[in-house]
């Protein structure tokens, strides 16, 4: 490699690194791994929910923060499944066992090996699993829930207080709704009106499933099978899962969350629980929301 070579790969990887500025790589590359000298959460026991979340490699550490900042905030200690999509190296499943000793953890290789027997019924669902590393948000969630309700959480999501709404419509007995916070753009790869006469029931507009309350019994498998048949659904490889969270939780019976569980594009988290960092806006995580959370000395609170 030539010098002028070496300086201009040097300059890209300043240039992607300090993009966002030096708030967002100081949080992002600083105060971000220091959650891993915090106090691993034993009561993660509670049947009323579950919580399920699918990790990375690239994502692991924010899924931490995500879960922790949920359970320290909240005072709730649902159960929790962890599913890894076969990114992680063996020190990041244990780093993740060792901070939720509780918790199941559900290496790729033993998912795939069960839900190809699982969906054997069903061809387009397993294909599409086999195809799409999102898919077992919607399939191996639903097959290792061992609650009547789940709780959705995508690693980008922070919280600074209690989520009392959420909170509530997943422990009240008489709530049988599925919910979720509301989307900033539309996200489904259907158009609702190109595919209402196909359907039997109404489709709700912006369902984002990084957050919210998913009940067992609607995601149904011969659905799915179903709703893979509708015209360009396979379209956008990032929106399939969520749209199908939608179509199911719509024929189920469905409402999002209050305006203040918004998925927003801007920067502001004032009077906020929570905020979900979708990731045109993931740089905010760090540079607001972990900076937020240092202010709160959430850091020394769980440590």
């Amino acid at each position: 490699m030539t010098f002028k070579m070496l300086l201009g790969s040097v300059y890209v990887k300043l240039t992607q690194k300090y993009k966002h500025g030096l708030t967002a790589a100081w949080y992002r590359d600083v105060i971000r791994p220091k959650i891993l000298n915090s106090k691993p959460f034993t009561e993660t026991k509670s049947n009323i929910c579950e919580i399920h979340v699918l990790t990375s490699q690239n994502d692991y550490l924010n899924l931490i923060w995500a879960l922790k900042s949920f359970y320290y905030y909240s005072k709730c200690n649902y159960a929790l499944c962890i599913h890894s999509d076969g990114s992680l190296s063996e020190s990041e499943v244990e780093l993740l066992k060792f901070h939720f000793p509780n918790a199941r953890v559900i290496l790729k290789k033993e998912s795939d090996e069960i839900m190809a027997k699982e969906l054997a019924d069903h061809p387009k669902a397993l294909n599409f699993r086999q195809s799409n590393h999102l898919a077992p948000k919607v399939f191996d969630f639903k097959h290792f829930l061992q609650s009547d309700k789940m709780m959705l959480i995508d690693s980008d999501v922070l919280f600074f207080s209690c989520p009392k709404e959420l909170i509530l419509r997943i422990e009240s007995p008489d709530y049988h709704k599925n919910t979720a916070n509301k989307d900033a753009l539309y996200g489904y790869t259907i158009q609702i009106e190109e595919v209402k006469n196909q359907l039997s029931f109404d489709v709700i507009p912006f369902f984002n499933s990084g957050l919210g309350l998913i009940h067992k019994e609607s995601i149904n498998f011969d659905w799915i099978e179903d709703f893979l048949s509708l015209p360009n659904i396979l379209g956008y490889f990032w929106r399939i899962e969520q749209t199908l969270f939608a179509l199911c939780s719509s024929k189920f019976g469905v409402e999002l969350l209050p305006p203040e569980y918004d998925v927003r594009l801007e920067k502001g988290i004032k009077g906020l629980a929570s905020r979900h960092y979708v990731g045109r806006i993931r740089h905010l995580m760090y540079a607001e929301g972990i900076r937020q959370l240092e202010r709160q000395k959430f850091l020394e609170a769980i440590s």
